[in-house]
This record gives C-alpha cells, structure tokens and sequence, in this order.
C-alpha cells in the first residue's frame, strides 16, 4: 500500500519555510510571471517602443543653430545676390549699353547719395516718408480691421461690398493721386486719402481670407465655452485668422508704401516737405539720373528693411507658435 505521507524538505524540517500553502503557490506565480514575460511577443515589445518614442518626442527640446552659421544662412544668400546686380550693372555701364548721363554706374550713384548725406538731407528724406508711411499704414489698420470683420461674418455685406474691396485692390493708387489733388489741394490730406485708399482693401481682404480659413469647429467649441459676440471676435477668431491677417497687413504695408511715393512725386510742394518721392523728382527735374538712382535704390531699402525687421520677425513668431516652422530661426 502506497504510503500518502508528504516528503518533508530540510527548510521545513528547520521551521523556515512559509505555511504549506503559500509554500506551494509561490513557485506557480513566478512560473506565471515568467509565462507572461514570454508570451508577451513582439506586439509588446512594439508597443513598449512607440511609448519610448512619443517619450522622447516630448522631452525633446529643438536645437538652435549658432549664431554665425544662422547670420551667415541667412545674410549670405542676399549678399551674393547684390553682388551679382552690382557686376552687371557695372559690366552694363563699363560698355556703354546707355550713354554714361542715362546709366550711370554704381560707384556714381554712391557718390549723389554722399553728397545729400553731407548736406544732412539724406536722414531727413527717409524721416518724412517712413513717417508718413507709418501714420497711414496706422489709420488703414484702425479702418481696415473692422471692415475686414464685417465683410467676412455678415453676408449681405459681402455681397455687397466685397467685390469692391478687391476691385480697389487691383486699381494702381496712382489713379487716385488726380482725383485727391481735386478734393484736398496739394496739402498732407491729399497724400494720406492716397495711402489709405491703396492699403485699406488689402488690410481688409486678407482678414477676410484669413476668417475664411477658421475651421468652422473652431467656432463651435468658442461659442460652447461663452466666447460669443465680441469676446468671441477677440479670442477665437481673430487669433484664428491671424496668419492670413498678418499675410493682409504687409500686403496691406506693401501698397501703402508704393501709395505714398506716387503721391509724394506727382503732389509736390515746399509746404509738404521733402520726401523720398520729392526726391525722386528732384532728380528728375534736374536730369540727374545719379539722384533718380539714389532716390530708387533709398525707397527700396526702407521698404525691404521695413519687412524684415517688422514683418518677418511676427510671421515667424506666428508660425513657430502654430508649429508651422519645421525648424528653429
């Protein structure tokens, strides 16, 4: 007859081991342990590392270039691309391709740009007319702002006035330097009616853009949380639109500019002062082709100073906050 005695171990013949039935679980429930360790398989091992990766998304914190190779990046394209258009002007006026008094060269152009400098009138040209420029852009802004929101969230005034606004858009601002001449005289109001009429469609047509592209959601989740009427306008939409807003207001700069110095140079008078376009003009009346070049080469700087030093920075300020730049400028 079999005996049903259990074999005694030596750990429980000293009195060390746990009570029988822990004693005889503890082994399954490493085994278990173990058999899930190995049954896991590649899924979890997957699994375990797409978390990793989304970790590391997360704690990873982008990298800035240094400072010289971000200035050299950036400052080294556009160098390169001045220099070649000062070779070819150079090579144009070294071969004569028009009389010496019709192309002059560079190093002319330089000089006519000297000489108003030690008249100490060269600072007070670029004064008058980025001031100007900056009070009517101010205005338009002020103006087109609001006109922009109404044309973009009531429809019988779109219908109404917004084809309009693009139509003005489109019109060149030098058609309306006649006709405010007729109803301001040769005065600053005759200027800045000019600067407005040219900025403020553009103003309000890229606000109207930008509105177009909200997401609808965008305005259903504001209304839900009590952003409605004004406080909605201010919170959502706006912040909303702001990058095709922002594209509206350089636009917007972009016309204001060219506005003004089509004013400046046909509406000339000493009670308006001298402005880039007066001096443009100058040149003109004193067949100065030197000053022509002098005063062309001046309005393109402010302009393309005004847009990286204003714009630029805000867009990328803009589209970083969005997540929109892949990398950091």
């Amino acid at each position: 007859m079999a005996s049903t005695d259990t074999p005694v171990t030596p750990a429980e013949a000293e009195g060390t081991a746990p009570a029988g039935g822990e004693s005889a679980r503890a082994p399954v429930s490493t085994e278990k342990k173990t058999r899930q360790g190995a049954g896991a398989g590649p899924g979890a091992a997957d699994t375990e590392g797409l978390n990793a990766g989304l970790d590391a998304l997360e704690s990873a914190v982008p990298q800035r270039a240094p400072l010289l190779r971000t200035l050299a990046a950036k400052a080294l394209p556009p160098l390169i691309a001045v220099a070649i258009v000062l070779a070819c002007w150079q090579a144009a006026y070294h071969f004569q391709v028009k009389p010496h008094y019709q192309l002059p060269g560079p190093a002319d152009v330089g000089r006519a740009l000297q000489e108003k400098w030690l008249e100490g009138t060269l600072l007070s040209y670029v004064w008058q007319s980025v001031s100007r420029g900056a009070l009517g852009f101010a205005v338009a802004l002020v103006i087109g702002t609001p006109l922009g929101l109404l044309v973009a969230r009531v429809r019988p005034v779109r219908a109404a006035i917004g084809p309009i606004l693009s139509g003005l858009q489109s019109l060149p601002s030098v058609a309306w330097v006649p006709a405010a001449i007729i109803w301001f005289g040769i005065t600053d109001a005759t200027i800045y009616a000019v600067v407005l009429l040219g900025a403020v469609p553009s103003i309000a047509n890229g606000l109207v853009s930008g509105v177009d592209q909200v997401p609808p959601l965008f305005l259903r989740a504001g209304r839900t949380l009590g952003a409605t009427g004004l406080s909605g306008v201010r919170h959502v939409l706006l912040p909303a639109a702001l990058p095709g807003y922002l594209a509206g207001l350089k636009q917007g700069w972009a016309f204001s500019w060219r506005s003004l110095m089509a004013a400046e140079l046909i509406a000339t008078s000493p009670d308006l002062g001298a402005g880039l376009g007066q001096l443009l003009d100058q040149g003109r009346v004193n067949s100065d082709m030197s000053l022509v070049l002098a005063a062309i080469v001046l309005i393109l700087v402010v302009g393309v100073g005004i847009e990286l030093l204003v714009f630029a920075p805000v867009e990328r300020r803009v589209l970083r906050g969005r997540g929109l730049l892949a990398t950091a400028r």
